[in-house]
């Protein structure tokens, strides 16, 4: 395992606290890791497999993503170890939430993530007994509707669509590729589908299915509300295809908007989209974003296309002790704006430098990060 203290550099991480509970198993971590812009927000994830380092990077996108919207908050993120199907789901969120009072939240708030719920955000808050703990709670109790309103896959079409028109090109009949049909993947289908684009391929862990000619968005909206990843299963044979096939169809953008690190340079090699939306965190590595670049294919990076959730956590963030609910449209509308902006300004920027994307959008929020930790006086004192 890498050394975390090895790790640090000139950005963070600020802080990593590791917390357990022996009564209920709970093993979790806090990364937070620059604070120069605002107090640390980020999702909080719960998995089996959840690791101090898988978290530190995460806890570092935030960082960017928070500094490549503009908006005031620092970057950071939190673990579970745990099964999130388990029967003693909420015995061990309490006890996260306890073992971290000290630092919820006065140093982080939390959010929701991979493995955890609006019920999950709202058990933070009553352990805590603070609305102040935490965001992504249900409408009920003034919280955003993350998943209802399918803010990040709203940005990630939104994204999409100003791409193909920097490019000179239109959403309307473009064909695209989705890996991933979660709560991110599905919000983007809905919106690509109202704006004009044919997707081709989706997925979810229980396979993929593609069709050139264009899939039924409605009906596959509806399959997922039935019958969650188990739909594909109930596609048309001939529709029906490997899992990982939907990242190699032929198409004009790949969204892949599952995992991490799921293309990497030999399937970078394979890609024949001309485009890579990133709706998923850390979704290629820096040498298949090397490959791309030289096959001509534009990508769009993670924290810029997938920043919708960031967005309306900042909308969240201030409704947190409102008595008033955030309106929906106001929200979609900045998300949209957003979005769209910072894709038209990073794709710009790595033109006329002649960069990689990611490198013009890390630049942006670099310099933004850094200018705050210098008024702050937090930049290393001259050798």
């Amino acid at each position: 395992m890498p050394d975390l203290l090895q790790e640090i550099d000139e950005w963070g991480p600020e802080k990593v606290v590791c917390v357990s509970d022996a009564r209920t198993g709970m093993r979790g971590v806090l990364v937070v890791d620059n604070t120069a812009r605002g107090t640390g927000k980020g999702g909080t994830r719960m998995s089996p497999t959840v690791t101090v380092a898988e978290i530190a990077r995460l806890a570092r996108v935030m960082t960017w993503k928070w500094a490549a919207v503009d908006l005031f908050h620092g970057g950071a993120k939190a673990g579970i170890i745990a099964d999130p199907d388990s029967p003693d789901k909420e015995r061990i969120v309490r006890a996260f939430a306890r073992r971290l009072a000290d630092q919820i939240p006065a140093s982080y708030v939390a959010g929701l993530d991979m493995g955890m719920t609006e019920h999950d955000a709202a058990i933070i808050q009553d352990e805590l007994g603070d609305r102040g703990a935490a965001v992504g709670v249900p409408e009920s109790l003034g919280g955003v509707p993350y998943d209802q309103l399918g803010v990040t896959g709203h940005g990630v079409a939104e994204a999409v669509d100003a791409a193909l028109a920097h490019r000179g090109r239109s959403a309307v009949g473009a064909r695209v590729a989705l890996q991933g049909f979660g709560a991110v993947g599905a919000a983007a289908a809905r919106r690509l589908h109202e704006l004009g684009a044919q997707v081709v391929a989706l997925s979810t862990v229980e396979g993929s299915v593609h069709d050139p000619d264009g899939l039924d968005v409605p009906r596959w909206l509806d399959a997922r509300a039935e019958f969650g990843d188990a739909c594909v299963a109930k596609a048309p044979a001939r529709q029906r295809v490997p899992r990982g096939d939907e990242l190699v169809v032929d198409c004009d953008v790949l969204v892949p908007a599952a995992g991490q690190d799921v293309i990497d340079e030999a399937l970078a090699a394979a890609v024949r989209a001309e485009f890579v939306v990133e709706g998923a965190n850390l979704p290629t590595t820096p040498g298949a974003r090397a490959l791309l670049a030289a096959r001509g294919v534009t990508v769009v990076p993670d924290f810029i296309a997938n920043a919708g959730g960031a967005i309306a956590a900042g909308f969240a963030m201030d409704a947190r002790h409102s008595a008033f609910r955030p309106e929906p449209e106001a929200i979609l509308r900045t998300v949209a704006e957003r979005t769209r902006g910072n894709t038209v300004l990073v794709l710009d920027t790595a033109d006329r430098g002649g960069t990689l994307p990611h490198e013009a959008a890390r630049e942006l929020a670099e310099e933004r990060v850094r200018t705050a930790m210098r008024l702050r006086g937090r930049l290393p004192e001259p050798v």
